[in-house]
């Protein structure tokens, strides 16, 4: 008895059929069936393995921007390792991860390069870097140095050693801590260099002369409303991020190294009355000044401000003249403008909260001294606090 042949109809997969059957045509009175489209493949196709669906549908972790940050300042400490060669106790080499425990270790305890702490991860600045920002900071016996997150010490010791100023580091972690009061000992510098376990968002270290740091973009800003309220002059040296819409004064790389200097303007906004230039002799900055006044000296200064940045004009009466390129480092304020006679006079003054000395030049001229007095309260700073559009930068700096 001959066998019926095999018969694919709509429930039938007909790939079997195909590969078991040769082809043959389809019969006239087969009629095509409209299917409808076929449903999606379940999680457990050989196309998509569970783990896979698993995997996407997870949320991304909290932890990522951190993680990521971290990953990134490894990347910009192992560039600057290699960037420095291991020369002794203080180098990178020696305070970062060993197996052996560094000099001045005391208990045995040795920080590891990228091991977390409060705000920020451990990384040591190399040396190179460390004495060229305390250079770019000018400091000098008469300063006090802060090290905010001073990690294993190396700033604070060589601002005390070297330089012979007085230092303090601010430390979260007390093995840090410990570490750092041992190897000062051991620099011999313990007498004027000390480290404190302490919260830098939580301590006054407002007489500083100069600040130090190596912290995220995002602590920086943190920072900034804090560090306008410090003396004008007051240094602070940043390694590797800046401080958003701030722009620095000085910058400079070493190695793989960028660092960063600004010094604390004083508040020059406002209006100023200037006052007659005094009858006798003065001095301002080390510059000899007469009295004799040759022209008409201005009545009246009045200044805007976005950080060191100012803009200003002075009146002699009915005549206003913008200043001209005005620069203000610190406290001390230089521009120049010109006279109702047409000179051109060059200013030099410093700012000592509402009232400011100086010195009135005219080209070929002698120096004339003056002062003024602010009228009214000193307007606030402009961008001092951090806008969002800073804070997002500083989130995605390390991305």
């Amino acid at each position: 008895m001959k066998q019926a042949a095999p018969v694919c109809e709509e429930e039938i997969d007909l790939a079997p059929c195909a590969m078991s059957m040769p082809p043959r045509p389809r019969p006239a009175h087969f009629a095509r069936i409209a299917h409808p489209p076929r449903p999606p493949l379940p999680s457990h196709s050989p196309r998509t393995p569970p783990m896979t669906l698993l995997s996407c549908s997870r949320r991304p972790s909290r932890r990522r921007p951190l993680a990521l940050a971290m990953a990134a300042l490894l990347g910009l400490a192992s560039l600057d390792a290699a960037s420095q060669p291991a020369t002794g106790p203080g180098s990178d080499a020696a305070s970062a991860s060993t197996a052996a425990p560094g000099p001045g270790s005391g208990s045995g305890y040795a920080p590891r390069r990228g091991q977390a702490g409060k705000d920020v991860m451990w990384i040591a600045t190399p040396d190179a870097a460390v004495d060229r920002m305390l250079r770019m900071a000018e400091v000098r016996p008469a300063d006090r140095v802060v090290d905010l997150g001073s990690g294993d010490g190396k700033i604070a010791i060589a601002a005390g050693r070297d330089f012979a100023a007085r230092a303090t580091g601010l430390e979260f972690n007390p093995e840090l801590v410990a570490l750092s009061t041992s190897r000062a000992r051991e620099a011999g510098v313990s007498g004027r260099v000390e480290f404190r376990r302490a919260d830098i968002f939580a301590t006054d270290f407002g007489d500083a002369t100069v600040v130090t740091m190596y912290l995220l973009p995002e602590l920086n800003l943190r920072l900034r409303p804090i560090l306008f309220r410090m003396a004008p002059g007051t240094r602070v040296v940043s390694h590797s991020f800046a401080m958003g819409d701030w722009r620095p004064d000085e910058t400079a790389a070493i190695g793989n190294a960028m660092l960063h200097l600004w010094r604390v303007p004083a508040n020059a906004s406002g209006v100023w009355r200037v006052r007659t230039p005094s009858s006798a002799p003065a001095a301002v900055a080390g510059t000899a000044v007469t009295a004799t006044v040759a022209a008409p000296a201005p009545v009246e200064f009045r200044f805007t401000q976005r950080f060191q940045q100012v803009e200003g004009q002075a009146s002699f009466g009915p005549l206003t003249a913008s200043a001209v390129r005005p620069v203000l480092a610190g406290d001390a304020l230089g521009f120049a403008v010109r006279d109702a006679n047409g000179a051109l006079l060059q200013v030099r003054a410093r700012i000592a909260g509402d009232r400011m000395t100086g010195t009135l030049k005219p080209d070929g001229g002698a120096a004339l001294a003056f002062d003024a007095e602010r009228v009214g309260a000193a307007q606030p700073i402009e961008g001092v606090e951090a806008t969002p559009a800073e804070r997002d930068a500083a989130a995605r700096a390390l991305n």
